[in-house]
This record gives C-alpha cells, structure tokens and sequence, in this order.
C-alpha cells in the first residue's frame, strides 16, 4: 500500500528567528544586526533578569504595549540567562563592531576640521576598517557610509544564527516581536536552518504540493526526532482549490493592514505580504490558502516590519516572479539595502526601482512615487509609493506616505493626471524615531526631539489634500495596524477616541459628503473593477 499524500497544515505558524529573536529586517545586515543585539536585545534580556517580575507586569498592562518588556510571565529566567552567555560568546565579534560605530562616530565628531579625511583612517577602529568610508556632507559634517556587500561576505553575517520555529497557530496573540525572545515551547520543532537553505522552498511547497511522510523526511533531511514531531504537522486533506480570477477587469482583495491582492487574468501583483495563517476565528480574513499558485510581482513600499515581513516573505518566496524594493546604495547604518538583505536570505529574483522609474507589466505599468515623511526625519530613500496602471485604471498605494510637502503632488499631478482609487494609511500619532530606530542612533537622542521625530502618517488634512489634488473616485484608508494578526508586529490597540481612528473618519466623512465612496479597511474586502481595457490585454503588452 502506498503511503499517502501529506499537506503542511494551513495553521501551522512558522516564524523566522535570529539567535531566538523574531526575524525582522534590521536582523539581516550585520552593521544593524549588531546595533540591535548591543541596544536592544542585550539591554532587554539585562533588564528581565535584574526583575522579571517587573517585565511580568508591565507585559500585562495594555498602556506598555510595545515597550521593551519580555512576555515570559516573568519565568524561564535561566532560559533567558543561557541566551543572554550564548549571544555575548557566539557573537562576540557583532558585539565588538557595534561598539566601534560608537567609537568611530566619537572621532568624527572631535577630529576632522574639514580638511581631508585621509589621515583619518588610520584612527579607525581596526574592526571597521576597510568596510566604511569617510565623507563630508555638503555642510562639511564628516561622516560614514558602510560598504554593506563586504560585510555581507565577512565573518559578521553568520547564517548559524538563523532559524525556524514551527508551532500550530491557535490564535492571533504572540508576544510582541521586538521584545520577547521565542523560546522552545511543547508540541513545537525548532529547525536550525539558514534562510536560504534549499529545504526552506521545499518545506512551504508542502502546503499545495503534497509529498509522502518519507519523501518529505528525505527532502527535508530530518532527524528520527525531527520527522516525528514534524508529522503533527502535516494533513492528508487537501486544501481547496484556488478561483483565479477571470474577468476582462480587475479584481482586487484586502488581505488585512497593507496587504493588496491584485489580480486580472494575466497578472497578479502582491503589496506589502503580511498574511494571516488559516485558524477559527470571529473575524473574516483572507490567508496564505486565498493566494495565486504564482505572483508575478511582490511590491515592497518601506523597510518597517509591519511591510516587509519574513515570516510571511520566506513562506510565498517559491510561487513569487519578481519582488521589487526601492534603489538604496547609501551605506547609512538606518537606511540598510532591501535588496542585498533579501539576496542574502535566498531570494534571487529582487529588483530595484528608482524613484518615477516604471516597470511594463502586461496591460499597464507599476510605478515607483516618491514616498515622504514616516520615517522620524531620518534621509531613508529605501520607500516608494506605487502607482498601478491597469487599462484605464489607475490605484495608488501611498502607504504610510505623510504629505508633509503638498508642492511634491502637485507635481506628480501635472506627470500622472487624476486617480482612480488611492490607498493611504493614516496612522498619524506613531511610534517616536527610539522605538524602532533607537539601536542605530550612535549618540542619545533627547527625550522632547525623540518625542517631535514620530513614524507617523497622514492626518486628515494631509489626507485630504492628497485626495482632492488627484480627483480621487474612491479612498481607502488602510495599513493602521487593527487586525489582530499584526499584534505581534504592530501592538496597537485604538478606541474611538484614538486620533488615527479620529482623524480617518473625518476624511471617510468628508469623502462620502462629497460623493467619493470611502472607506477604512479592516479583515478583508473584494473589489471587481470591469471594463478597464479597450482592447485585449495580451494586445496591450
């Protein structure tokens, strides 16, 4: 008798890590990967041990979401401690360089008097040398930039320390990425491979491509231990079969904060992938089971966790055509390359767009817009908008983009004519520039300028300005952070009287009174949009 065909089952959750952490993008290039084991990581795990009571209750407070608390319950303290040694001894040289950007930036600030930096160099600590390069600005500050590809192939970026944690989903709660170390728990299988390994594709194929328990132990060469719990895995019941969608239109589908599913008979392009996995639930949601068996092009708006998620990249990374980023090359430690840091996980087929730089794509265009705002004044050029040309219909996904300049779309208006349907995130009273950049600051930020440099999007003028400068036929407001499969990403939690809640019922008011159909998204949402093309799309390419 033959052995039967098995499924991945479609709640398993599968999260990424990096030395224990949850794998996000700044743990990939080794220059940022530093900075946050040194100021963040090792400071949280000092913290949790000198009271983990404290962090017990402060993980329980719904006023510190977010905060730099470790969601263990205030137990597993020696867990925690064997992290803590492991993470100073096997990453000691991490450790070394990061407090050499503190040291290098200490010089750069007393030594140079804008004369040539060349005698510079040789005040440069030796771990650093040969991968920065000194420069003034136009304004004769002196400063650094990182040479990211040689750091990439040196002794700082070590896969080892790259993993998977396998456990079944029963819920939407996990504790918040940035600050709690995942921990073996029962029922779970830590795999300790690298995200490039080849069985990394061959594991996620499972979940539509079904292979026997044997085939699958030798295709994912486990262990007798591993393949036993691996099989709790795994499920004889097929998924349902994926409905392209056929129509002479375009169908789009919300699949929850800023993911977008667009779709005509000839093209699928995915934006910003954070999906939820496939669980009973109270609220509706499209999942990883509502995705194409292929994605012609996967759209990367910002390097923030919430829009460039691992955990969910790594599991569509072998059904995808093409993932495209925003161009970076400037080697500033805030602004780390999407693109080399992809390359270096496993993907191979990541492409770089430059600012109203545009890719033909069948029957339209996809083109990159600038993106200002959102990212606490810091020069980050790794953000794009994109503007989807289908037909006659034109969808721009401004992201998190806070119209801080309403010249700059007026200027876009003049190249680009009306929009159709624009999407816009309007999560205006975010983060202050600590809480996600805080590690890559080498001096202390002032607690009242930490507190004015916000990740913060649109309010409703901004918002409103931006509809009424394209002539917008509908508006949706998304990417605010309220499905609670982004808790562990986002932890936010609005109530009415939350200004983002606030400020985006204004603009959803304003639209509707005006005749512009309006809405803020929330779970998930079909639109069909017919008529577009006048003539075949296969025509048009």
């Amino acid at each position: 008798m033959s052995s039967p065909s098995l499924y991945l089952k479609p709640d398993t959750q599968i999260e990424p890590l990096v030395d224990q952490w949850y794998a996000w993008s700044h743990l990939i290039p080794p220059a940022t990967t530093a900075r946050n084991i040194t100021h963040r990581h090792l400071r949280i795990i000092e913290s949790y041990l000198n009271g983990p009571q404290v962090h017990a209750s402060a993980a329980r407070n719904p006023k510190l979401l977010g905060g730099p608390f470790i969601d263990h319950g205030g137990k597993r303290v020696e867990e925690i401690r064997e992290l803590q040694d492991r993470t100073k001894r096997e990453r000691a040289g991490l450790i070394k360089f990061s407090v050499a950007l503190e040291t290098l930036d200490e010089m750069l600030r007393t030594v140079p008097d804008g004369h040539s930096l060349q005698q510079a160099y040789a005040l440069v600590p030796d771990v650093l040398r040969g991968y920065v390069e000194l420069f003034y600005d136009a304004q004769d500050h002196a400063s650094f930039r990182l040479v990211e590809p040689l750091l990439y192939r040196s002794r700082l970026y070590q896969r080892s320390s790259q993993s998977l944690m396998l456990s079944p989903a029963t819920g939407d709660d996990r504790p918040f990425v940035l600050s709690t170390p995942r921990l073996p728990s029962p029922g779970a299988l830590h795999l300790r491979w690298s995200f490039d390994d080849p069985r990394v594709d061959r594991l996620f194929a499972l979940k539509t491509m079904p292979r026997s328990l044997d085939q699958i132990r030798r295709d994912l060469e486990l262990s007798d231990a591993e393949a036993a719990t691996f099989a709790t895995f795994l499920t004889p019941e097929a998924p349902a079969p994926y409905e392209a969608y056929t129509g002479s239109g375009v169908r789009w589908r919300y699949f929850g904060h800023a993911c977008i599913l667009i779709e005509t008979r000839w093209l699928t392009i995915l934006l910003d992938p954070v999906l939820s996995y496939t669980y009973e639930s109270t609220i509706a949601r499209y999942t990883y089971a509502d995705l194409p068996e292929h994605i012609d092009y996967v759209l990367i708006t910002h390097n923030h966790q919430d829009h460039i998620l691992l955990e969910t990249l790594l599991q569509i990374r072998h059904k995808v055509g093409e993932v495209v980023v925003a161009r970076n090359g400037s080697g500033a430690l805030y602004d780390p390359s999407i693109k080399q840091a992809l390359e270096q996980i496993g993907f191979s087929n990541v492409r770089e767009l430059a600012e109203l730089q545009t890719i033909d794509v069948p029957g339209g265009s996809i083109t990159g817009l600038p993106f200002f705002g959102e990212h606490a004044d810091l020069a980050v050029s790794t953000k794009l908008a994109y503007l989807v040309r289908l037909g006659s219909e034109l969808l721009l996904f401004a992201a998190d983009s806070c119209n801080v300049e309403p010249r700059l779309y007026d200027h876009l208006r003049e190249l680009i004519g009306d929009v159709g349907t624009l999407f816009l995130g309007m999560e205006c009273e975010g983060a202050p520039l600590s809480w996600l950049y805080g590690p890559l600051m080498l001096r202390p930020v002032e607690r009242t300028k930490d507190r004015s440099r916000r990740l913060s999007g649109s309010d409703f003028a901004q918002a409103w300005a931006l509809v009424e400068r394209f002539s917008c036929r509908q508006v949706y407001v998304y990417a605010m952070g309220q499905e609670p499969w982004l808790n562990h990403v986002m932890s936010l939690k609005y109530t009415d009287q939350s200004r983002p809640i606030v400020e985006s019922n204004r603009l959803i008011d304003e639209c509707r009174g005006r005749g512009i159909l309006a809405e803020r998204l929330f779970g998930e949402k079909e639109i069909l949009i017919d008529r577009v093309y006048e003539e075949p799309l296969s025509a048009a390419v």
